[in-house]
């Protein structure tokens, strides 16, 4: 009876271990150590506080909605999403794809602080004045003062004596000026350039041991300043730090409980996009320094936790839809039309409608959240029944290659298989259709699609059972590149779009993660 027992509880743990996606990745590697990056996926421009023995890290998401992603840790290791602070993308018709919508603007770097009990959230969407975001919670809601002018990549920063500052510096030009904020951070009460430092931006303020520094990515070489000096005023000495080979570009430090510092900085990392490292920081001189003392200015690959004792996390990615909201990790392409998606008109499952478009890169509705690395394998289970003529719905990738692996509604509720790759060019988007028609008669299918960032190299297959596969089509490129695509690393996607003004629906009845074990053929 006792080796019955234990053999179906082996059992039963087996079939629940099965049932549960593995990692992709995990920085955490349950030794009391991490390696960078802390999350392998693209949340670029980080800015990190600590609000006692919270960490908030918030990231830019450009053309996507929600936006401004938080997330939440205990340990600057294990993460998870917080909030979005945007509900909408407003200031602009194109966000709701619009005359071709607007992949280069948006909501980019924003700056995160704590102060006389509100957070505090600056950021400037492109080509728009600067916004001052506030909440008694990191959970929100946010409500927004906008100053009189623009601040490029603002850095938010509150003195000793509670003043407020916003540094802000642009590239092309190099000059660090700092505006001061009145009381309740809503205006600006002054102007003042404090320092030139020759094609810095991303400006970042903390202050230290009776000094102020200021961190300054340097993106024509990838590569960051550290400047020092007594005085917000300056003057200012300024020392070469790290750079793309030896950790990243774009980050600052933040403190921790004990007294010590860490750092993070974002590192341009190809197709998967810009990730965070984190590293610890030992002082010299008064000067901050990344890593050890034994081995000054390297990030390090792997290092002892900042703080011990708590468990694995991470973002969510799989779904089975079973809640009436969506997840923290989808983001829309663009804003959503409302009408045209629910979780609730046919409960456990996302019904997405078919949106007016001619390509995926128009196409309102398209679902996304951010691919994994290094290797990734997005699986999603589908109902096709209500799939109309001209429907173009499926799984696939979305950036720079947009690859589709699609049910195209025909004539008389046939139904088939297409595969297509929308590159993003300066010329605007190109499609090519690489698997025309295979023709499906299943109502229920998988759809898969693999995404390898080591060999820069992507799949889609689909199966009747889950069991059995087929590859449609050959490998497909990734890329990342900030003068096309979406500014962003490549994401994955849901869609389901028709040329014609209407058009059916797409059931989805789960969406499942996992890590890619024998990476993409070539």
């Amino acid at each position: 009876m006792i080796r019955n027992a234990a053999i179906a509880l082996v059992f039963s743990a087996g079939l629940i271990a099965a049932a549960l996606p593995a990692q992709v990745w995990r920085s955490d590697q349950g030794d009391g150590t991490y390696r960078n990056p802390v999350l392998f996926a693209d949340y670029p421009d980080p800015d990190i506080i600590r609000v006692k023995d919270d960490f908030y890290f918030v990231s830019t998401t450009f053309a996507n909605a929600p936006g401004v992603t938080i997330l939440h840790s205990k340990d600057l290791v294990n993460w998870r999403i917080a909030a979005h602070v945007v509900d909408r993308l407003d200031g602009d018709p194109r966000y709701d794809l619009r005359n071709g919508g607007d992949y280069r603007h948006g909501f980019y770097a924003a700056s995160l602080r704590r102060h006389n009990g509100m957070f505090y959230l600056a950021v400037t969407p492109v080509g728009h004045k600067t916004r001052i975001y506030r909440s008694a919670s990191i959970d929100g809601p946010w409500a927004y003062k906008e100053l009189d002018r623009e601040a490029f990549d603002p850095a938010l920063f509150i003195d000793v004596d509670g003043t407020a500052y916003l540094g802000t510096s642009i590239g092309t030009d190099g000059t660090v000026t700092l505006l001061t904020l009145n009381d309740d951070l809503s205006a600006v009460t002054a102007a003042k350039v404090t320092y030139y430092n020759k094609g810095a931006e991303g400006s970042k303020i903390i202050r230290h041991n009776g000094w102020y520094y200021l961190f300054n990515a340097i993106p024509s070489k990838l590569a960051m300043t550290v400047s020092r000096s007594r005085s917000l005023w300056g003057p200012w000495e300024t020392k070469s730090s790290i750079d793309d080979k030896s950790g990243g570009h774009q980050g600052a430090l933040v403190d921790m409980p004990d007294g010590s510092w860490y750092g993070f900085v974002m590192v341009d990392a190809g197709a998967i996009g810009r990730m965070t490292n984190i590293s610890p920081i030992f002082w010299k001189d008064d000067w901050p320094w990344w890593g050890t003392a034994d081995k000054p200015d390297v990030v390090p690959d792997r290092s002892p936790k900042p703080i011990s004792g708590h468990a694995f996390a991470e973002p969510s990615s799989s779904d089975d839809f079973a809640s009436p909201k969506l997840g923290l990790q989808w983001q829309w392409n663009h804003n959503p039309d409302d009408s045209k998606w629910s979780l609730t008109q046919r409960p456990g499952f996302l019904r997405l409608h078919a949106t007016q478009a001619n390509s995926i890169w128009t196409a309102r509705n398209t679902l996304t959240q951010k691919a994994q690395g290094p290797k990734m394998r997005a699986i999603a289970k589908i109902d096709t029944a209500g799939i109309k003529a001209g429907d173009v719905c499926g799984l696939g990738t979305f950036g720079k290659y947009n690859a589709q692996l699609a049910i195209v509604g025909g004539p008389k509720t046939s139904r088939s298989l297409r595969m297509q790759l929308t590159e993003s060019t300066k010329d605007g988007p190109r499609t090519d259709v690489l698997v025309r028609a295979i023709p499906v008669t299943s109502r229920t299918l998988w759809l898969r699609t693999d995404m390898d960032f080591d060999t820069k190299q992507g799949r889609v297959g689909y199966s009747l059972d889950n069991r059995l596969w087929q590859d449609v089509g050959d490998a497909f490129p990734l890329a990342f590149d900030w003068r096309t695509g979406t500014f962003q690393g490549q994401q994955i996607a849901i869609s389901c779009y028709n040329p014609a003004v209407t058009g059916g629906y797409l059931d989805v009845d789960s969406f499942t993660v996992a890590p890619l074990s024998n990476g993409v053929r070539p």
